[in-house]
């Protein structure tokens, strides 16, 4: 009898420990390897590239749990008529859902109609779509809980997904904090999050980030987390230069030659 309980409390602590770390990865990152961050302490575990087809590197996913993410309603990259055939295909055991519609022109309803003839069919564990920490009317979450209003019950998902940039630790707690008491029946996945380029540029981000991931690893209701971005600066400025001038290339989790960054260390 000992050593049966021995067992199970092995069992129950190796999931307790259970990473939440994950690479946003992208279409330009074709020359790193996600596989530099999967050294076996099992921290990063997950890896999405915004699209339904596998993630562009030098290591394939690297070793990491591959999750796709049918962005748009239907577009080129990703279209809706593979979602289920790719699935099968690739083995996802998670599937995420549209980018930012709350700022899109995407409206709940139409979101929701969406979902329940795409996504409801597979029989895996689903995202509702991710949204901007947006605190406009119609937008963020109160977007969110349209869409959940707008499904009458018939949208089937397991996770809220979240959006995050702003200028410090504790407005992101608040923010994070505030979609767990509106949505507390649901765990919570944050696929983009940090500062808006910080004055002290990478040094900001590395102290933001060891706050946010330990605030993070300690919250019961966030199931996975994705800090912004796993691309290099080079890479970054070249392919996404709007987005590099917003949140600056500090929080890049890779330095130009494909070693891990400051912010990438803390990674694992």
């Amino acid at each position: 009898m000992l050593s049966s309980a021995l067992v199970l409390l092995s069992v129950f602590a190796a999931a307790a420990q259970a990473g939440k770390r994950g690479l946003c990865w992208t279409y330009f990152d074709g020359t790193l390897d996600p596989g530099v961050f999967n050294n076996g302490d099992g921290e990063v575990v997950a890896i999405y590239d915004y699209e339904t087809y596998a993630p562009p590197s030098t290591n394939g996913d690297g070793g990491l749990g591959f999750i796709g993410m049918q962005r748009c309603l239907d577009c080129t990259s990703s279209p809706i008529a593979d979602l289920a055939s790719r699935q099968a295909a690739q083995g996802w055991a998670t599937v995420f859902t549209l980018n930012e519609p709350d700022i899109n022109g995407i409206t709940p309803a139409q979101a929701a109609s969406w979902y329940i003839q795409y996504v409801n069919p597979l029989a895996i564990k689903k995202a509702l779509p991710a949204v901007t920490s947006s605190t406009t009317a119609g937008e963020g979450l109160s977007w969110v809980s349209e869409m959940i209003s707008s499904c009458a019950g018939q949208c089937y998902f397991d996770y809220i997904n979240l959006h995050w940039y702003g200028t410090s630790f504790a407005e992101f707690q608040s923010y994070v904090e505030s979609a767990n008491a509106q949505f507390p029946s649901y765990q919570l996945v944050i696929t983009e999050f940090a500062l808006t380029n910080p004055p002290g540029g990478q040094a900001d981000q590395v102290s933001f980030f060891q706050q946010a991931f330990a605030f993070l690893d300690g919250a019961s209701y966030v199931q996975l987390y994705f800090p912004f971005l796993a691309t290099s600066p080079s890479l970054f400025t070249a392919n996404n230069p709007s987005g590099a001038a917003y949140v600056g290339t500090g929080s890049c989790l890779y330095n130009d030659d494909g070693s891990p960054s400051a912010v990438g260390d803390l990674m694992y």
